[in-house]
């Protein structure tokens, strides 16, 4: 008789996904399916829209955003739609769909130099108040809640005031603006990666790198912030938004930036708003169309992404789809019964397995409650 052979299972790694698809977006849109992968769709497609104008404005704008004359002459004040002017003239006698396309460009300016802003003073604010505590933490809560408590709104045109002081040129009304959306948006990262650092600094590996001797900054940049920053895609989709409503409503309130200095959006729909009651619709309808759209779009990319990242909702999927191929799959034999006759008393679906499953699960707490008693 043979001496039996042993025989050893290699076990080989899993292998890294590609970039790719551990990017945040790509990643979750191929986790969504149905309506959640429509929304998501249609948000990255209209904000990919208005990102490619925003760039390439100097090239797809027929004229200049300050530009009153054409080949033909001058453009006039309140013209129709028409051959020339596509989308008509404003008051000011500009291009509107100049106007339009030159504001995309304007908008993302603000819109990335409000989030960087915002990304690098409220990150660094959490994960120092985050992990040290003590009174800086504390002192910190108490002015980042008193900011939260103002509407956004009136703070952002405060900070615009004392900041442009009347002026504006492109640069520096940009910045202006920018500077009065990021003290908006600090209070909102600060409160984030702080609560997210405060629940990792007590995780093994934190006080692992501890006990060999890592530094403070160390262990904040190398260990802390890179989990503590998860949520920051969600957050910065959310704030996009709502920064291209602040700035329109900087512009609208005449806190914006002056039309021979840059095209913005909320500034020309204050100068529509004598014009639509008097039947001209043109000069207010295509800036406030750009707005709800942009708006829009980014807005169904963040719900989305919220959606999405939400462990809740995945496990859900996961027992649905699990559910479906166990129901369709399973059969248990009973006494009285064949796993081979449909519909016999042997056969079981999956929600009677679930109910014999949750009685097991019963019976067995009930068991150990009883030696606990004893």
């Amino acid at each position: 008789m043979s001496a039996p052979t042993a025989t050893t299972a290699v076990q080989t790694a899993p292998a890294k996904r590609p970039l790719r698809d551990r990017l945040p977006v790509v990643k979750q849109f191929r986790q969504s399916v149905g309506l959640q992968r429509a929304m998501l769709v249609i948000g990255l497609v209209v904000t990919g829209v208005f990102v490619l104008i925003a760039i390439l404005a100097p090239l797809v704008a027929p004229y200049r955003y300050n530009q009153l004359r054409g080949d033909d002459g001058s453009f006039g004040t309140q013209q129709a739609p028409n051959a020339t002017n596509l989308l008509g003239t404003t008051v000011g006698g500009y291009d509107v769909l100049s106007r339009v396309l030159w504001g995309a460009q304007t908008a993302l300016f603000v819109i990335v130099s409000a989030i960087i802003l915002s990304i690098f003073i409220g990150v660094l604010l959490g994960l120092v108040a985050g992990y040290f505590g003590g009174w800086l933490d504390r002192v910190l809560v108490v002015v980042c809640d008193a900011v939260y408590a103002f509407p956004s709104l009136l703070l952002a045109i405060v900070m615009s005031i004392v900041i442009s002081r009347g002026q504006s040129s492109l640069w520096g009304g940009i910045l202006a603006a920018a500077i009065s959306i990021t003290v908006v948006f600090i209070p909102q990262y600060f409160r984030v990666i702080r609560s997210e650092v405060v629940r990792i600094k007590s995780e093994a590996f934190v006080e692992s790198a501890k006990v060999i001797g890592a530094s403070s900054s160390r262990i904040m940049f190398r260990h802390v912030l890179r989990n503590a920053t998860r949520t920051l895609p969600l957050i910065i989709t959310l704030n996009a938004s709502e920064a291209i409503l602040t700035l329109a409503g900087l512009g609208f309130l005449g806190f914006g930036i002056e039309p021979t200095a840059a095209a913005e959006w909320g500034y020309d729909l204050n100068r529509s708003v004598s014009d639509v009651t008097s039947g001209i619709w043109w000069t207010a309808l295509f800036p406030g169309l750009a707005i709800v759209l942009v708006v829009l779009g980014i807005t169904l990319v963040g719900e989305s992404l919220n959606d999405l990242s939400d462990p809740r909702l995945r496990s859900r999927r996961r027992v649905g789809a699990s559910s479906g191929s166990v129901a369709a799959t399973s059969s248990i034999t009973t006494t009285g019964g064949t796993s081979d006759s449909p519909g016999g008393a042997g056969m079981m679906d999956a929600e009677s397995l679930g109910a014999v499953s949750d009685a097991a699960a019963d019976s067995d707490l009930e068991n150990r409650r009883e030696d606990e008693r004893s």
